[in-house]
C-alpha cells in the first residue's frame, strides 16, 4: 500500500508473500497458500536474516512469528469472552483465519485486503473448499473515506449486526506515516464504539535507543519504502508513548505487550535483547 496509490497492491504483494512463505515454512500455515513466489524471497532473505539475528539478536523472522502466535493468543481470549466474529484486514497470505475457522467452525471470519491480493487470497480459498457465509474474503481500501472499500463500508457489509468483533492489522500499520495511519485508528475507534466489547489487535515496532542501529534502521526503512512505494515508519519510542497515542485515538483502554512476557508461556521465539516489537490491544 501506499499512500499515493492505495488501490494498488503490487508495491507490497512481495512482503506479503513473504510472511506468508515465514508461516508456512514453521508449520503455521496450510499448503494451498504457499506460493513459490512466496519461497523464493525467502531464500533471497535469509542471509540478512541471519547477519540482523546476529548483530541485534533478532530478527524479521523471529518479531513476525512473536506478533503472529501473540495476537492469536489475544484472539482466542476474545472469542472466549463470547466475541463471534473476527475482521483480519491486510489479510495477505495469513493463514489466521484457516485455523481460526478449523478451531472455531461457527466463527464468522472476514478477510480483507487491496482488491488484487483479495482477489488473489479468494482465490485460493475456493479451490481449497473454505469459502462460504462464514468464511468470506473482501477487498479493502484504509484510506478512503466513503465507497463500498471504504472501512465503514466493509464492516457494516462483514458483520450486519452490532455485535463486538475482533479487528486485526498485522504488518500493515508501519507502512503509513503516523498521521496517515491514526486517521484510520481514529475512524476504527469509532466504529468500534457503536460494537461495545470489540476488541483491535496490531504490532507497532519501537524505534531502538542506540544510535547505529537506530541510523541503520532507518536506512532500511527508507529501502524497503522505495521498494513498496509507502512511507515505513517506526511510529512510537516506548510503550507508553505508544498507549497514549492509541487513546487518544479514541481507544479508551489500550495494553502494549512486550514478547518477552510470554517467553515460557507461548512457544514463540526468543530475543537475546529486547524485542522491537510489540503487540497493541485496544478495546472498545
Amino acid at each position: 500500500m501506499s499512500t499515493t496509490r492505495s488501490k494498488d497492491s503490487t508495491g507490497i504483494s512481495f512482503t506479503a508473500l513473504y510472511t506468508g512463505a515465514v508461516w508456512h515454512r514453521h508449520g503455521l500455515s496450510d499448503d494451498v497458500l504457499a506460493t513459490g513466489q512466496g519461497r523464493w524471497f525467502y531464500h533471497l532473505m535469509t542471509p540478512f536474516e541471519a547477519g540482523s539475528k546476529a548483530l541485534i539478536g533478532g530478527n524479521l523472522r523471529t518479531f513476525l512469528l512473536q506478533r503472529h502466535l501473540i495476537i492469536d493468543h489475544l484472539i482466542e481470549q476474545a472469542l472466549e469472552r463470547g466475541v463471534t466474529q473476527v475482521l483480519e484486514i491486510a489479510c495477505g497470505m495469513s493463514p489466521r483465519g484457516i485455523r481460526l475457522r478449523d478451531r472455531h467452525p461457527r466463527l464468522h471470519m472476514v478477510e480483507a485486503d487491496l482488491p488484487d491480493m483479495a482477489t488473489r487470497k479468494a482465490a485460493r480459498l475456493l479451490v481449497a473448499g473454505r469459502l462460504g457465509d462464514n468464511h468470506q474474503v473482501m477487498p479493502v481500501d484504509i484510506l478512503a473515506e466513503d465507497g463500498e472499500q471504504s472501512l465503514e463500508a466493509v464492516v457494516e457489509r462483514a458483520f450486519d449486526n452490532n455485535e463486538p468483533m475482533v479487528v486485526v492489522t498485522e504488518g500493515l500499520t508501519s507502512y503509513f506515516s503516523l498521521p496517515v495511519i491514526s486517521e484510520f485508528w481514529k475512524r476504527l475507534a469509532r466504529l468500534m464504539d457503536r460494537r461495545p466489547g470489540s476488541v483491535y489487535l496490531s504490532e507497532s515496532y519501537l524505534m531502538p535507543k542506540q544510535p547505529l542501529l537506530r541510523g541503520s534502521l532507518k536506512a532500511l526503512g527508507g529501502l524497503l519504502g522505495s521498494v513498496t512505494r509507502s512511507d515505513v515508519s517506526f511510529h512510537f519510542l516506548d510503550d507508553q508513548q505508544a498507549a497514549e497515542h492509541f487513546m487518544a485515538c479514541g481507544f479508551p483502554s489500550v495494553t502494549v505487550y512486550n514478547p518477552a512476557d510470554f517467553y515460557g508461556r507461548l512457544p514463540i521465539p526468543e530475543s537475546r535483547n529486547d524485542p522491537m516489537v510489540r503487540v497493541v490491544e485496544a478495546w472498545s
